[in-house]
């Protein structure tokens, strides 16, 4: 699995601390508790499957760099992309009280990811029961973005589809520093935006051109450029309630 980093190495976990305290209040003492969780590490290429449907992990994934996103496969082979998670997300921590995996977790990017065997988590919850509550909200605010991506998908239009994914995005990546100048690093192709969007990669590539063309975003060679943010949260229809950042 790659390197070890014994008990008091920083280095996997700083990403995720800068990730819960975005919803958490997290004291120096317990960010410094989080830092003595051991963990392996691995650089794993893009498009790698590293969690199938159906395994029992034994770990947790801190997303170190690069980006990963959950997905299922219907019987007929459509794959549907159901979140896409950057640096600092863990995300199967639901694997500390789910025994089986219900859909894979895939590399987006070439990404290096920290896994920290849930016994590791376990005893750090019970030693400091803040930590437990901050795991446990980010778990709430991943259901609430599940929730709006429900409202996205069946309620809106296929421009207001991709406007309110690209201004969450923003949202996020901008509150653990990874969005700067309203431009960020997001290596997605048009067929992975049309799995994620429920929409043909015909149809993406049209409402992208259009967006292109009045000024209001770009993506291309996997950096989106936002041009008039006002106007894409407007078409969107976004409003960062359910994120519930502190």
């Amino acid at each position: 699995m790659g390197g070890f980093y014994p008990w008091g190495t920083s280095m996997p976990t700083e990403m995720m601390i800068r990730r819960l305290r975005v919803n958490s209040d997290i004291s120096d003492d317990d960010a410094s508790a989080l830092r003595t969780l051991p963990s392996r590490i691995r650089e794993v290429p893009e498009e790698t499957v590293f969690i199938h449907e159906g395994d029992r992990p034994s770990h947790c994934c801190v997303i170190m760099s690069g980006f990963a996103f959950r997905s299922k496969v219907t019987e007929g082979g459509k794959r549907q992309i159901l979140s896409f998670h950057p640096a600092g997300d863990l995300p199967d921590l639901h694997g500390l009280l789910l025994e089986r995996t219900d859909h894979d977790l895939t590399t987006l990017s070439d990404a290096r990811l920290a896994f920290i065997e849930h016994r590791h988590i376990n005893k750090l919850i019970e030693a400091r029961p803040t930590i437990g509550r901050a795991l446990w909200r980010e778990t709430l605010v991943d259901a609430a973005i599940f929730r709006e991506r429900i409202v996205n998908l069946g309620t809106r239009s296929a421009p207001a589809r991709l406007a309110h994914f690209v201004a969450e995005l923003r949202h996020r990546l901008s509150a653990v520093g990874l969005a700067v100048d309203d431009e960020f690093e997001f290596p997605i192709t048009q067929a992975e935006l049309a799995e994620a969007l429920g929409l043909s990669t015909v149809h993406v590539n049209r409402v992208i051109q259009s967006f292109r063309a009045a000024g209001v975003l770009d993506i291309a060679r996997s950096r989106v450029r936002l041009k008039d943010i006002e106007r894409l949260v407007n078409i969107g229809g976004f409003n960062e309630l359910y994120l519930h950042a502190q």
